[in-house]
This record gives C-alpha cells, sequence and structure tokens, in this order.
C-alpha cells in the first residue's frame, strides 16, 4: 500500500520540483556591452541594453539613445553603432565623427515597448541632472512608469540624490516603488515602502501596491493599503464631483441671468435666448480674429477675452433693443404669439450665423492665463472653469446692483408690477421695456462668452442651453434672483452626483422629471415672491 501511495505522489512532487525551478529562474542578466545590446536583433535585447547603457554613467549614452527614439541611430557589422548628423556620421560610443561608412547599414527598429523603456533610461539619465526640478521631474516619471527593470537600474542613483530636499517627496515616492517591484528588497524597507505608498495615495501608488509580488504578511499589509487608498479615492471621487456640479451650475446660472430678466422679471417667453448666446460666443471669435490682425499672437490671446466681455454685452444688448423695438412691444400679454415670434426669430438667427461663419465650429481660443489646473490633494481645478464660476458671481453681483441700487432697475420694478400706474406715475414704459430686454440680451451674451470657453462655437450653440435656462429660472422662482442662483446651484450638483450612476442623459432626464414632479407640488418655484401684484 505505501509502494502504491508512493506511486500516485510521485508526478505531483514531480510538477511541484518543476515549478519551483521555473519560479526561480534567474533573470535576463545585463549586457556586458550595452552598445553592441543596440545593435541586436531583438527588441527585448535592445530594451535591455537601453537600460544598461542608462544606469552605466557613460557620458555619450544620452545621445546614443536620443538618436534611437529619432530614429536616427544605425547598426553595421561587427557591432559597429553610427549616429546620423546633419554633417554626417558620428561613432555612438565615442561620439567622434565617421569619414569611413559601411554599406550594409541598417536602421535600429523601435516598437511601443522599446519606447517605454527609451522614457524611463531618459529618466534614468536626469537623475543625475545637477538642476532640481529635472530630478524631480525624472523620479515622477519613474514612478509614474513603475517599471521594474527601469526602477532596479535606478536605484544606485536614486540612493545618491535621495538626500536633496528640493526633490525628496518625488524621489521617495520613486525608492518606494523600486523597493515594491525590484526582487531581493529587505522586508524592513518594503514595510517602509507600502506606508509611503499608502499616505501618498492615488491611482499610481494604487498600481504598484496591487502588482507588486510580496511574502504573505506583506502581501496582507499592501492589500489593506490599497483598500484605504481606495476609499479615499471614494471620497476624493465625490468632491471632484461636486467641483463639477458646482461648474455647472456656474454655467446654468451666467445663462439663465439673461432670462431671468426677459421672462422672470418681464414676463416674455424669449425662445431666442440661446441665440443671443451664441451671438456672444461668436463676438469672441470676432475679437480674437481682429486683434490677431493688429497684434502678437501672444497679446492677441491674452487681451481677447477681456476685451470681448463689454464687447458681447454691448452688441448683444444693441440687438436686443432692436428685437424689443420691432417685434416684443406689440405682443405684451400674448404669450403664444411672443414664444411663436421669438421661436421663428431663433431660427433667422441661426441661419444667419450659418451664412456669415458657416456651419462648423469656429475656433475660439483659451488664453494661456486660463489653461491648466490646479490639485488640491485629490481635487483637480481646471482653471477656465473656475473663472466661470467667478464671472457667474461677478455678474450675479452685477445684475443684482443694477435691479437695488440704480434707477432702471426701480424703473424695471415698478413697470412689471404694475405698468398702468408707473406709467401715470411719469415712467417712460416703452423706454423702460426697451431697455430691460436689452439688458437681458447682454446677459445673454456675456454667458455666450463664458460658454466660448467650454464648448464648440457654431449656430447650434445656444440649443443645449434654452431648455436649462427656463428650467432654472422657473425652478427657482419666477423674478427671484437669488432663487435662480439656488437653483441653478442645485440643478448643476444633482446632475453631475446622477451621472456616474444613472450616465448622462438618463441622469438629466431624472432631474427634469423630478423638477417637474417639484413644480407641479410647488408652481411657484423654490422661493417665490411675496407680495407682488398680478396685473390682469
Amino acid at each position: 500500500m505505501a509502494e502504491r501511495r508512493a506511486r500516485r505522489l510521485a508526478p505531483a512532487v514531480l510538477l511541484a520540483v518543476l515549478g519551483v525551478l521555473l519560479c526561480v529562474r534567474p533573470a535576463a542578466a545585463e549586457p556586458a556591452d550595452p552598445y553592441a545590446a543596440l545593435a541586436a536583433a531583438g527588441f527585448e535585447a535592445v530594451a535591455r541594453g537601453v537600460t544598461s547603457l542608462a544606469g552605466s554613467g557613460d557620458p555619450h549614452a544620452r545621445p546614443a539613445i536620443e538618436a534611437l527614439l529619432d530614429r536616427r541611430l544605425y547598426a553595421a557589422p561587427g557591432g559597429m553603432l553610427l549616429i546620423r548628423v546633419p554633417s554626417g556620421w558620428t561613432d555612438a560610443r565615442t561620439g567622434e565623427p565617421v569619414q569611413s561608412v559601411p554599406d550594409a547599414l541598417r536602421p535600429v527598429r523601435l516598437n511601443n515597448r522599446l519606447r517605454n523603456a527609451i522614457d524611463s533610461a531618459l529618466s534614468l539619465l536626469d537623475l543625475r541632472s545637477p538642476d532640481a526640478g529635472t530630478r524631480r521631474s525624472a523620479a515622477t516619471a519613474l514612478y509614474l512608469a513603475h517599471d521594474p527593470t527601469a526602477l532596479a537600474a535606478a536605484r544606485p542613483v536614486l540612493d545618491h540624490v535621495s538626500g536633496l530636499s528640493a526633490s525628496r517627496h518625488a524621489v521617495a515616492l520613486a525608492r518606494a516603488a523600486s523597493s515594491l517591484l525590484v526582487a531581493s528588497t529587505a522586508a524592513d524597507e518594503q514595510r517602509r515602502a507600502i506606508g509611503v505608498l499608502r499616505a501618498e495615495g492615488g491611482l499610481p501608488a494604487r498600481a504598484v501596491l496591487s502588482t507588486a509580488v510580496l511574502p504573505p504578511a506583506l502581501a496582507a499589509q499592501a492589500q489593506d493599503a490599497v483598500r484605504a487608498i481606495d476609499r479615499r479615492l471614494q471620497v476624493w471621487s465625490a468632491i471632484q464631483s461636486l467641483f463639477y456640479g458646482v461648474s455647472l451650475g456656474s454655467v446654468l446660472l451666467v445663462a439663465a441671468l439673461g432670462l431671468f430678466v426677459t421672462f422672470g422679471v418681464m414676463g416674455v417667453i424669449n425662445m431666442a435666448h440661446g441665440e443671443l448666446m451664441m451671438l456672444g460666443a461668436y463676438v469672441v471669435f470676432g475679437v480674437q480674429r481682429l486683434l490677431h490682425a493688429v497684434l502678437a499672437p501672444a497679446l492677441a490671446d491674452a487681451l481677447a477675452l477681456p476685451l470681448a466681455v463689454p464687447a458681447a454685452f454691448l452688441v448683444c444688448g444693441l440687438v436686443g433693443i432692436a428685437i424689443e423695438r420691432t417685434v416684443i412691444r406689440f405682443l405684451y400679454g400674448r404669450p403664444l404669439e411672443t414664444l411663436l415670434a421669438t421661436w421663428g426669430l431663433s431660427l433667422l438667427l441661426q441661419q444667419a450665423a450659418r451664412s456669415i461663419f458657416g456651419a462648423s465650429n469656429v475656433q475660439v481660443s483659451t488664453p494661456g492665463w486660463l489653461s491648466g489646473a490646479v490639485h488640491l490633494g485629490g481635487l483637480e481645478i481646471t482653471l477656465n472653469r473656475l473663472a466661470i464660476f467667478l464671472f457667474a458671481l461677478a455678474c450675479l453681483g452685477g445684475l443684482s446692483l443694477v435691479f437695488r441700487r440704480t434707477r432702471l432697475g426701480l424703473e424695471m420694478r415698478a413697470v412689471t408690477q404694475n405698468r398702468r400706474m408707473a406709467s401715470l406715475m411719469g415712467i417712460r414704459t416703452p423706454r423702460v421695456d426697451a431697455l430691460a430686454f436689452g439688458l437681458g440680451a447682454g446677459f445673454a451674451g456675456l454667458a455666450g462668452v463664458a460658454v466660448s470657453q467650454i464648448d464648440n462655437v457654431s449656430p447650434n450653440l445656444g440649443q443645449g442651453y434654452i431648455i436649462d435656462s427656463f428650467m432654472v429660472v422657473v425652478f427657482g422662482g419666477v423674478g427671484n434672483l437669488w432663487g435662480t442662483f439656488a437653483s441653478a446651484l442645485l440643478l448643476g450638483v444633482a446632475n453631475k452626483l446622477l451621472e456616474p450612476v444613472a450616465g448622462a442623459v438618463l441622469g438629466k432626464i431624472v432631474v427634469l422629471v423630478l423638477v417637474v414632479l417639484f413644480i407641479q407640488r410647488r408652481p411657484r418655484g423654490l422661493f417665490p415672491l411675496k407680495g407682488r401684484a398680478v396685473e390682469s
């Protein structure tokens, strides 16, 4: 019986021994001559040669590696490597000019794996740079790539630069990644590396911890760190969605301010409001083209947006006054006719834009001072959306001042509350109507300026905002400025919080249904005006 059991166990023991032998097979050794490896036919051999050459400290390593990346590196029989330069050829090993070039030259080929190895090798070379910013960028690139081969070659250099304060944090992350991904690292060092990456958080740290092959005790610690990072990422993701919601709400607020005047205060259903926004966006395009014709490109891009703000307000305001004087003045008190007339006007404005600017999108550039982003922990704040939020607050404050601190605002409130009484008190109601509609159209133009920085400028630009603008004004309470502000932010945040769960389209439908149900319960919106006379 014992002999039979031994025969049954023999294949299992053999398989286990083979498995152990396969697991402990030695890694590919570094090439003795990295330059000869660059001339090899296989991509893997060339990649090992690139990494070995970058870690060798050879002063001619960078020109050879950069020549390989630029497809200027050629191999000749006998292991000779030549670099093609404008003046002829140089020897990759010595950098000396070569007068006699062999006939059988072949270019050293590239693939994506080799490009990644070259990027890591250049980062390894940059670690030796005397410039602190270059060292920091190189260490960050090695950490983000987390290539075990490159990290193994970089270990001695990382130990050398770890004490330099300007790049200490980036180097610590790269060292932690190398401790977990490079074999034969002490357990205490790996434990410290797990703590460093857990404290850092983020997707790169999670990737390193997830891919590291560790002993069971350290693997459990790494998995616990991964779970902690996942929880932190979920929190930051919620904060990021909240920022996107506030950003969307600020866009809706800017788009709805003009409609607040024409619809919320004057009671005019202006279906051409989106086309006035489109006109404001095209004003930005026109100002940029004009400035590029007379100024240097950098100066034109910097000045175009600030100059486009008053220009868009003035142009759209004048167009709004013309619309009120020629169309709207005959339709007060007739909402259905006003709706149809302004809808037809919107079609005319769209076709006019197509005839003048074409049906395709036009390019509106974002100035350099609005490009980029600010990172606060795991939160990314893009400068253009932050600027739109501040711009929306400025527009809100300006419109509030007009209504509460100017003669026009006082007359507008008097006319909208009781037109007949205001006329008897000496207020020129036709003039107030024209200026009020022009004010609303001017704010629509300002909305177009803001939207041009985050959306495509085309004749159809306003169609994506007209429904949302009406929804913001009605949901917040018709005629209530602060209700418009609150509803814009609320709807923007609700949309962005629902997007990860239900998707963009379904989330918007859900928000629309909820608003409709709310309006059925409270027809006057979130913050209805109190004490306002209803004119028959």
